[in-house]
This record gives structure tokens, sequence and C-alpha cells, in this order.
């Protein structure tokens, strides 16, 4: 089975406050948290720059025309939204220094350049700072958006994976390539692109499973409840551990020290005991797939744990004209569109994700 459901609403019982999104490209916005600043010295270059209107895979493909060089010098902590204004860092090798000018277009803009010991990569970020334009919500949809973002607040955001993670058809060929197949769209792509779009198929296999997992927990009523074998993970160090007394997780969870950590399958993944265990088998079953089928792709699926529920710092509502700005910041690896689909109680899928460019499908063009 590999349809990705739409995604429920931890909020259902509240109403919406409908509207759009991303009419204009002005009217998504995400700033990058980085988790350093580049220290000023060393063999790489850290260029923060805003883009806009501009997949990842394109920003990044264009610096590299620009400089010289292979786009697997380019660093990034994460992908960023295609069809917004997003500021990041990237980082190319310090020998680019001096064709930095090369870069700047009408869509790229570096901001400033520094020298830093490291090669920046995925991951080396805290989260992203939105502000996003809602338009022609409901009347009343600010005192709905504070009361859906006051109980997510209470109870936390469900970590899902948001629809823009699997694409048209990403599932589809994630499976098949962990059934030893080789679509047809691999084939016939240039060896970057093809990489590029296992790796991408691949998690979104590990990302439905998850969905699935937390869906499930969901519909049983269980998304703040602590089982016995469950993983959990220190909310402060992201350290997992197993639940051997549930009493005491139970309480540490309610005070946010700890939080229930859902499987993304892979040789390396803790896996869950008991009752909690049974629970993850059954979705992988689910999807006709079981622990073994995960193994032998290296670094694509090493797999780990993922938090059920995040919570967002700070959420800001004001009223624009007809409609309305919200502001907030949200751990990497989170999706802003699942927490507009809380407030707007609709799925909001396809604009391009936190962390995923706009998928790759099977129609794409053959390359030259």
């Amino acid at each position: 089975m590999t349809d990705t459901p739409p995604l429920p609403f931890l909020t259902a019982k509240l109403p919406g406050i409908g509207g759009t999104i991303k009419t204009q490209v002005e009217d998504f916005v995400v700033e990058e948290i980085p988790v350093y600043e580049p220290c000023g010295d060393g063999d790489h270059l850290f260029l923060w720059l805003r883009k806009q209107n501009l997949a990842a895979m394109d920003l990044e493909r264009r610096i590299a025309r620009a400089l010289g060089i292979s786009t697997r010098d380019v660093g990034s902590a994460g992908l960023k939204d295609t069809r917004a204004i997003t500021t990041q860092y990237l980082s190319v090798p310090a020998s680019c220094e001096a064709a930095i000018g090369q870069i700047d277009d009408d869509q790229i803009t570096v901001l400033k350049a520094e020298r830093h010991t490291n090669k920046l990569k995925t991951g080396h970020l805290i989260g992203n700072h939105f502000t996003i334009r809602v338009r022609n919500p409901v009347d009343g949809a600010p005192a709905r958006a504070q009361a859906i973002a006051a109980l997510l607040g209470q109870l936390g955001m469900p970590n899902f994976f948001g629809p823009q993670r699997f694409g048209r058809n990403n599932v589809e060929i994630g499976l098949a390539l962990l059934r030893g197949e080789n679509p047809e769209v691999m084939a016939r792509m240039r060896r970057g692109r093809r990489a590029t779009l296992k790796r991408l198929a691949l998690s979104s296999v590990q990302s439905a499973v998850f969905n699935r997992c937390l869906m499930q927990r969901m519909h049983d009523g269980l998304t703040h409840t602590v089982l016995e074998g469950d993983v959990m993970q220190v909310c402060a160090s992201g350290g997992p551990f197993f639940v051997d007394d549930v009493a005491r997780e139970q309480a540490r969870f309610e005070a946010r020290e700890v939080v229930i950590a859902g499987p993304m399958f892979g040789p390396k993944m803790r896996r869950g005991r008991g009752v909690a265990h049974e629970r993850e088998q059954a979705a992988l079953t689910a999807m006709g797939l079981s622990d073994k089928d995960f193994a032998g792709h290296g670094k694509l699926l090493r797999g780990t744990r993922r938090p059920y529920l995040v919570w967002f710092n700070e959420f800001v509502i004001e009223k624009v004209e007809t409609d309305i700005l919200v502001r907030f910041t949200l751990p990497k690896g989170s999706y802003a569109t699942v927490l507009l689909g809380e407030l707007m109680k609709s799925e909001v899928g396809g604009f391009g994700g936190l962390d995923e460019p706009d998928s790759l499908a099977l129609d794409v063009p053959d390359d030259d």
C-alpha cells in the first residue's frame, strides 16, 4: 500500500481559518537559524544568501556553475522551499572567494561571505523562522488562529512529514528500489539527479512509515500516552532510551523533559520493544515491508528516531488588510505546512517543503 492519506488534525475540534497561501512568492518567507556562525578562517566559505522562487537543487546547480565547481562541493544545512523567499547558508570551497560576485542574479543574492573550518552539512541548523501571509481567511480568523496555537502550545504539533515530502510517486519509486528494482525514471537520469532521486525516494518510504505510525497513535488516542517499550528522546539532548518505567516516563513526558520518538527505519535505528515494537512492525507490514528491506543502502538508510511531537517557539498573528500574517519558529526537520494545515483545516501540500525540494516525478523530461 503506497498511498499517502490526508493527515489528521490534532486540533480537529477547533474551526480553522481557511484562506490560501503562496498566492505570491513574498507570501512565504523562511529564514534559517544556523547552529553556529562561521569563525572567519578556514578552507570553506559560508555564503549567507537569499533566494526567491527557486528550487533548492537549482540553487546549488547555479552556484556551482557560476563558481566553476561541482555541486558535490556545495554544502547546505537543509533544502528550502521553492515558491518562497528564503535566507540560508551554503558553503563552497574558500578557493572560490574571488568569484563570489558571479553568483548574484535576479533570484539569488549573496548577503555576506565568511570563511569557516568545515563544509556545511545537512542538519547543521537549529530550525527555521517563518513569516507567512494567509490571504482571504474567514471572518474571525485571528481569534481562531490564536485558539489553535494555544492548544498546540499545550499538546505539541504532530511532527508529520508534509505531503510535499512524497511528491506524486516518490514512495512508489522508493519501494521499487527497496525491492531491488531500477525504475525507468532512474535509468534515464544523469548520475547526479539519479542519486538525488534515490535519496529522496528512499527517505520518502521511511517518512511514510513514520507518518503511518503517528496517524495510528492519533487514531487510537495514544499520541500523549507513553507505552512500555517505546523509544523516547531527551528533549534537551536528543538522546534515545527505552521506556522501562511507564509512570516515570509519562510524568517526564508531561513535563516536556522527554518525548516519544517514532521510527525512521534503517539498520542503525533503535528498535522498540513489546507493544510499541508490535505497533511499528504492523505499520511496516501494512506497506508490504520488513526490517531487512532497509539493509544494504549505506548512508542513505541508516535509520534513526524522530519525535512524534514538536513545540513551536513563538506564535504571532497580525492582521494585514483582509489577510493575516503568521510568524512562528519550528525546529529543524519539521514542516510549516503541517502547522498551516492545523490552522487552515486543509491539507497544505505541493508547495515545496521545509527540508525537501519539489518532488522529482516519473514524468520528468529526459536529461541530455
